[in-house]
């Protein structure tokens, strides 16, 4: 394992990563450039004034959604949600224009039957497309759109939704085959007794996003999730959400997106990217690409930044720096197995704070569990880490394994610091892997390592 061949160049505008075969890059700056935040005419409509009742009991969703129409229908401006409780039974669906602001002290409670989140709604449920139940606020296809206000999304999700277990599932593993079988997305239908739970807030196919400062409580499911996005800013947000596979925040199939200052108490990784699983990824083709994480704070039941397993289209392009992870399985974590394809490239981390991991602090793998036996293995290049201190692992401090033959490539890891761990590293199917000043349980890795036995034990 060395270095031959490979170049970092930091300028002041960015991190320029020449591989030997093909120049690729990663250019804060110029990404930054292609995320604005949406404005909005100074133009306001109050849902109480269209018939919401802040009385935490009276069904609020038709009024709320008359007055995100109208303001819409008049060329846009902002829909005011007062100081209260207002109780939706069903989606929130925001269109074109519209700034849905909840005004501090606003607290909109969504309804815990799935029967109201009908009709059921075009989305991707782990990486495959389907119509499935609606995500609890929904927007399809609009453009400059926002959530904001210092008020709070309660998804009530404790109650059903999250009682679900859909991992393992006969109704998780048809949808993964129809995606193989690349079934027509309109035979995928599902909802109903499918025990498929949907996202919190979900932008399909939208641009120029923004979610701002809204706290949000007790999620179906993922929380955030932009899919087939273009230019999503999400800023100052407060999630606390503790249920199965509640992400943070997972961008797919999306490009161009800044998540910065806001804080992640959630029961799985605080960050995912994805980009669609295995054929649905492929067919699809879309990359998420231009990742700018920033100035936030992790706590999660799984990992800090994850990106995959369901990455088949690719991922590329992601700066993460000044980062605080409280608590997490791995911190930094890339994972894909043999059945995904795509690839991940071109990935900056720098500033990050770990307390306690249960697993690694950096952790490659692409031989992760839930392979069906077929052999399309995902390529994984070009990352830069640095400036990373942990207190303790578990496992392991830095895992990188890939498959043999399709080696991961191109890993620099510069200035670790692990206070302890049971073993250092673990390291197979690698090429051109360096360390350089990584400190672990007090004693200098070597820059070149060598390949290890060994296996981890906590994946997930």
């Amino acid at each position: 394992m060395n270095r031959k061949g490979l170049i970092f160049i930091v300028s002041i505008t960015g991190l320029f990563i020449f591989s030997p075969m093909k120049a690729q890059l990663v250019n804060v700056k110029s990404i930054l450039k292609n995320i604005v935040a949406p404005s909005f005419p100074n133009r306001s409509y109050t849902v109480t004034d269209f018939g919401a009742m802040n009385n935490g009991a009276t069904d609020s969703r038709n009024s709320i959604n008359k007055a995100i129409t109208v303001c819409s229908n008049q060329n846009g401006g902002t829909v005011i949600v007062p100081s209260g409780k207002y109780y939706v039974a069903g989606s929130i669906i925001l269109k074109s224009n519209v700034n849905l602001h909840l005004e501090e002290g606003a607290e909109i409670i969504f309804s815990s039957k799935p029967q109201d989140y009908s009709p059921f709604v075009l989305t991707v449920w782990e990486g495959t497309e389907m119509f499935n139940y609606s995500p609890l606020v929904y927007a399809y296809h609009v453009s400059n759109v926002a959530i904001t206000g210092k008020g709070t999304l309660n998804g009530s999700a404790a109650i059903v939704f999250a009682t679900w277990r859909p991992q393992g599932s006969r109704m998780q593993d048809l949808i993964r085959q129809m995606g193989i079988d690349q079934i027509p997305v309109d035979n995928r239908n599902f909802g109903l007794d499918s025990y498929l739970p949907p996202s919190m807030i979900e932008f399909f196919g939208c641009s120029n996003v923004l979610i701002q400062d809204i706290h949000i409580a007790d999620a179906p499911y993922w929380v955030i999730h932009p899919v087939f996005c273009n230019n999503v800013t999400v800023r100052g947000v407060e999630i606390n959400s503790n249920n199965l596979n509640n992400d943070g925040c997972d961008p797919e199939y999306t490009r161009n997106v800044l998540i910065e200052n806001s804080t992640f108490n959630v029961g799985d990784d605080a960050i995912a990217i994805k980009a669609g699983r295995d054929q649905d990824g492929w067919r699809i083709g879309q990359p998420t690409e231009n990742i700018v994480i920033r100035n936030c704070t992790f706590n999660s039941k799984c990992n800090g930044l994850c990106i995959g397993s369901e990455m088949s289209a690719g991922v590329q392009n992601v700066f993460m720096e000044n980062v605080r992870i409280k608590n997490s399985l791995s911190g930094v974590y890339f994972k894909s197995n043999p059945d995904r394809g795509g690839f991940i490239r071109n990935v900056w981390i720098r500033n990050i704070e770990c307390d306690s991991v249960r697993s690694a602090l950096v952790r490659f793998e692409t031989n992760y569990h839930g392979s069906r036996g077929g052999f399309y293995p995902p390529r994984f290049q070009n990352f830069l880490i640095e400036n990373v201190t942990g207190d303790r692992s578990g496992e392991c401090g830095i895992y990188a394994v890939g498959i043999e033959k399709y080696p991961i490539k191109d890993v620099r890891l510069k200035n670790i610091q692990l206070r302890s761990c049971k073993t250092p590293y673990i390291m197979k199917n690698v090429e051109n892997l360096s360390f350089e000043n990584v400190i672990i349980g007090g004693i200098k890795m070597p820059e070149t390592p060598m390949e290890t036995t060994g296996t981890m034990l906590n994946s997930y």
